[in-house]
């Protein structure tokens, strides 16, 4: 009897475990891949966006499939301080990157990062191209302030742009070519692009990893100046229909001069040189967005698709001649709005979220959707909310900042961005403020904080600041 008892016991532990253990591998079958793309420089100038000239039609079809984010923002608006916020989940001065020098582990030797957590988490990490910061074009091709801890496998294409460096129609050339108002017109296939060879080297990562939790990281390099594309990009806008922003001395009488990043006005570009810089910009945006669509056609080859978040967003916004300024280091709309896409299971399909978020929110985001055990010291929140239902409450605040270095004074920057509104403080208002009302002025003509009439909402604004400060 007490034999059989024990066969009896043994026959439902082997049961049990069976059971257990193919629930627990079911559960790795069941937990999504994560394609997590960024564009260098990408302000929100994508078709599927509104904008009325460029074509960007693989990032719209990504955006078709899940949720497109219209009032996103970064943290920073410059490649180092904003790709550290994403990938630590912190503030830009809470982990002390303020510009494109520092390593935040030099400061914080042990912090966790978004891939890290993947890798921690049973997940395979690897990269392909700019993820963390690394200087355009100067290293391209090298690892840059990268983190090997956050992979398990890294790589850092080049390609023939590299070559065309020397010879680029260059409107600013005592500037740092990362930093110029220039472009070049590329022969040959997109394939040979640095940018064509990321998405080839990733398209191989996702398939030798395919039967396995993957989280996939592709950087792309552009529309980062210098602009440099194949012909074929260039030939989607011709000249003659591009269009410099209108400019006026007067639009700028009452803007805080630490608001602004260059003097003179386009740095003394002229209305056809402004034309063909931004037309380099257009032309690199729609040749990445081709390197975006090989992307999604390998998911869809692999049958991944169906169990892989992807996740696309810019770094930072940029600027095309809007207040007679170029690039990014502004706290203006057009510096610090930036693209952000969600699509894979779970996520709604086709619809946008007008909620203000930041792109803090990215690390809680992707550890909620996956189960995976994040950081307890993450400053943004899961956006899982909103990508079930766009239109859930959400708290309506962005903070972004910035840090003049170049300047003697040093001066810093804060702004607050809610949906209708955007204030921004230069040392906490000792060297200037600015009110806008996206409602009535979103192209942010008008600074409305020395205006009586306006004193209530400088107040409310003031106070939102400060509870960030």
């Amino acid at each position: 009897m007490k034999a059989k008892f024990r066969l009896w016991m043994l026959f439902v532990w082997v049961v049990g475990w069976s059971i257990s253990s193919q629930a627990v591998h079911a559960g790795e079958h069941c937990a999504p891949n994560v394609l997590f793309i960024t564009a260098d420089d990408l302000a929100a100038t994508l078709g599927c966006y509104g904008h009325p000239v460029v074509k960007s039609p693989n990032i719209d079809r990504l955006a078709a499939r899940g949720v497109r984010f219209d009032r996103a923002y970064c943290q920073y608006p410059l490649c180092n301080p904003s790709r550290a916020s994403v990938l630590t989940g912190r503030r830009p001065d809470d982990i002390r990157v303020m510009n494109n020098a520092p390593h935040f582990r030099d400061t914080f030797p042990g912090i966790v990062t978004l891939p890290q957590a993947f890798r921690q988490n049973g997940y395979y990490s690897a990269r392909s191209g700019k993820i963390f910061h690394a200087g355009v074009p100067m290293d391209i091709g090298r690892e840059g302030l990268d983190d090997p801890p956050s992979w398990d496998f890294a790589i850092n294409p080049s390609g023939a742009d590299k070559m065309l460096e020397a010879s680029l129609v260059n409107f600013t050339p005592k500037r740092s070519l990362g930093s110029c108002l220039c472009y070049a017109i590329a022969d040959g296939p997109s394939g040979e692009q640095t940018d064509g060879r990321v998405a080839t080297e990733a398209i191989k990562l996702m398939e030798q990893n395919r039967d396995r939790r993957f989280f996939i990281a592709v950087g792309f390099y552009r529309p980062h100046s210098p602009h440099i594309a194949p012909k074929k990009y260039f030939d989607l806008y011709p000249i003659e229909k591009i269009q410099a922003p209108a400019y006026s001395t007067n639009d700028l009488q009452d803007i805080p001069a630490p608001a602004l990043f260059m003097r003179p006005a386009h740095w003394g570009a002229s209305e056809r040189e402004q034309r063909e810089v931004i037309r380099g910009y257009y032309a690199t945006v729609s040749f990445m967005d081709e390197q975006v669509g090989r992307l999604l056609d390998a998911l869809d080859r692999l049958n991944l698709a169906g169990k892989t978040i992807v996740v696309f967003w810019g770094d930072n916004g940029y600027l095309l001649g809007q207040h007679g300024q170029w690039m990014k280091t502004m706290l203006f709309e057009e510096a610090v709005r930036v693209p952000l896409v969600f699509a894979g299971p779970g996520i709604a399909r086709g619809r946008k979220c007008s909620r203000v978020v930041e792109l803090l929110d990215l690390f809680p985001t992707l550890t909620d959707l996956c189960g995976v055990q994040s950081p307890q010291n993450l400053q943004g929140k899961s956006l899982r909310p909103l990508l079930v239902k766009p239109s859930a409450p959400w708290t309506d605040a962005a903070y972004s900042q910035v840090l003049r270095l170049a300047d003697k004074q040093r001066p810093r920057g804060d702004s607050v961005r809610t949906s209708r509104w955007r204030y921004t403080e230069w040392e906490k208002g000792l060297a200037g403020r600015e009110l806008y009302d996206h409602k009535k002025d979103p192209q942010e003509l008008r600074n409305l904080a020395e205006d009586p009439k306006h004193a209530s909402f400088l107040r409310e604004m003031q106070d939102l600041l400060r509870k960030r400060q």
